[in-house]
């Protein structure tokens, strides 16, 4: 009794030894700053001011008169929905051709191809991508001048500037998507695929019937994360238009920027933040629930 009292109680300590460590970290750069900035967004905090006075909700009554919020809150989700279902379209496509591929060395190879792009810095693809869609020498400009097309203002004009950054971003993060999908899709038994065969389904068939239901857990996960991260993106905007032409690229997690370190109304920034939380936790428990599945194999 003595033993098993004993070795219980060095797990504890063990576990405790090895969490602790991980617990700190955690609440030193994630809890509190949280806390921080639910506290902030009370006050007219600036660090040029000496005084910071107690405002209540008047930061986010500002909001609602404030025009750049107002377009970054529906720029925000027009980016979200064009982006995402784009995106998970295209990433289940090529995670199939992958799958079709019968040379392990050849799906591996294509995996990495597609994932590379992922590896970059999200700041150092997005130069990369203002570089080439540059009205004069950008290289797409090039291109299409070269087969008998008229050249795009690619990032000055209104109507095209946000399918540029949803360009460039589909390019930098579809590899992590990628991989998801074809790492559910290999889980997936094929006796389900023989036993459809057999009742004489067809590839589009096999595919409702069987690779979507049972690829609903991968599918779920993949959109609750993709969401958490499209709602947060922030470097291709600030540094291949910063909000231009006009705001129509204005984001709230641009304007959480220049509110915070550009004007220095870190209360206000705070403020828009906590919204932007909030967003995201409603969108991802609306997720969790329409994605809830109670099957197993």
């Amino acid at each position: 009794m003595n033993i098993k009292s004993n070795r219980k109680s060095a797990e504890r300590r063990f576990i405790a030894f090895s969490l602790t460590p991980i617990l700190i970290i955690f609440a030193v750069f994630s809890v509190v700053p949280i806390v921080w900035g639910i506290l902030l967004m009370f006050y007219n905090y600036s660090p040029l001011n000496a005084n910071s006075p107690f405002v209540g909700f008047a930061n986010f009554k500002q909001m609602l008169h404030n025009e750049i919020f107002l377009i970054s809150f529906k720029n925000t989700f027009k980016f979200v929905l064009i982006a995402i279902p784009v995106n998970l379209v295209l990433t289940l496509a090529v995670a199939l051709g992958i799958k079709g591929i019968r040379s392990r060395l050849w799906r591996n190879v294509f995996r990495t191809f597609f994932f590379l792009p992922c590896i970059a810095p999200l700041s150092g693809s997005a130069l990369i991508w203002t570089a080439m869609l540059k009205q004069n020498e950008g290289l797409f400009n090039i291109v299409l001048e070269r087969i008998g097309l008229d050249a795009v203002n690619w990032l000055n004009d209104p109507s095209m500037a946000m399918i540029s950054i949803i360009m460039m971003t589909l390019w930098a993060d579809i590899g992590y998507n990628i991989i998801l999908f074809g790492a559910g899709l290999d889980s997936i038994p094929d006796m389900f695929y023989e036993a459809a065969k057999l009742d004489g389904a067809g590839p589009w068939r096999s595919f409702a019937s069987v690779t979507l239901p049972l690829l609903s857990r991968t599918s779920v996960f993949v959109v609750i994360m993709t969401s958490i991260s499209y709602f947060q993106m922030f470097p291709q905007f600030q540094i291949m238009t910063n909000g231009g032409p006009m705001n129509q690229t204005s984001v709230l997690a641009l304007d959480i920027f220049n509110n915070a370190f550009s004007y220095m109304n870190m209360g206000y920034a705070s403020a828009i933040a906590f919204v932007l939380l909030v967003m995201i936790l409603i969108v991802t428990l609306i997720q969790l629930r329409l994605g809830r599945v109670q099957w197993e194999y």
